[in-house]
């Protein structure tokens, strides 16, 4: 068998990102051949990815993209096991190359499917990475969201990532979708407005209110018209268009929309944060 080169280890190293004594190894085990050498690399993903299954993978990054009109999004979470590999260099490229190609997708299950830079799937690069790194690296979640117009916005330090929708593509709506999804990541509205609120939180919330009511000693008759008021409490803390909006605290976050432009209206939002 020939020497194994410099230029040969490089090679493989370029294609697959294991380490450079990876590849040495792994070309020495083929006997120079190069797809051989690829495949012994693959295999060790694999075996790699059996034995850390059952970790937490709760550590990653998450990002954010939109399509060139505006008019689609996608926000992915690409999920590993420690923040030390989390903020490592080629880690956030191999994660921004993955949201690359989950906007080109409709569902995490297609985005898992097609290819990523040759004849790997996602899927199988993903295993291939685990072999690579050592850690668990897997899709945490998927979200899509399109409309006339879409905005992001991503936290520093990629732990937190939203996408917003608004109602029409009008002068001003990129810097108010970019706000409006600011505020989201900062404030984790549980749903965009009454009407995305589970019945069963609601009925939750105002079986607390009337327990807090009854210790507070108020009269049984009117736990009802007292717990309807913490209610709308509670959708003013907590859905999007009714929260106080955050660079203007004397305004909501939808009038903060409408003063953008009288048609304006935000119509969803995505938010995922690690942890």
């Amino acid at each position: 068998m020939s020497k194994i080169t410099a230029a040969e280890v490089n090679k493989l190293r370029k294609s697959t990102g294991a380490g450079m004594m990876d590849c040495k190894k792994a070309l020495v085990e083929a006997g120079g051949d190069f797809e051989s050498a690829i495949e012994l690399l693959r295999k060790k993903g694999q075996k790699v990815a059996a034995n850390r299954a059952d970790r937490d993978s709760s550590e990653g990054a998450v990002i954010a993209r939109v399509n060139g009109d505006a008019t689609a999004g996608v926000v992915v979470s690409i999920n590993c096991e420690t923040d030390f590999v989390a903020k490592n260099d080629s880690y956030l490229e191999f994660a921004n190359k993955l949201a690359d190609i989950a906007l080109e997708h409709e569902t995490k299950d297609a985005f898992l499917a097609t290819t990523f830079e040759g004849d790997l799937s996602v899927a199988d690069k993903l295993t291939e990475q685990t072999g690579v790194i050592g850690e668990k690296i897997e899709i945490g979640s998927f979200e899509r969201l399109e409309a006339p117009f879409v905005g992001s916005y991503i936290h520093t330090g990629n732990k937190i990532a939203t996408l917003v929708s608004l109602s029409t593509a009008v002068e001003g709506a990129a810097e108010a979708a970019k706000n409006v999804a600011m505020q989201a990541a900062a404030m984790n509205p549980i749903a965009l407005n009454e009407d995305g609120v589970d019945a069963a939180v609601i009925e939750k919330e105002i079986e607390i209110a009337k327990d807090q009511l009854r210790k507070e000693g108020k009269p049984e008759a009117m736990l009802d018209n007292i717990a309807k008021g913490k209610i709308k409490r509670f959708f003013k803390d907590n859905t999007l268009v009714n929260q106080i909006y955050i660079k203007d605290s004397k305004q909501s976050v939808s009038a903060y929309v409408s003063s953008v432009h009288a048609d304006l209206i935000i119509t969803g939002f995505k938010r995922l944060a690690l942890g």
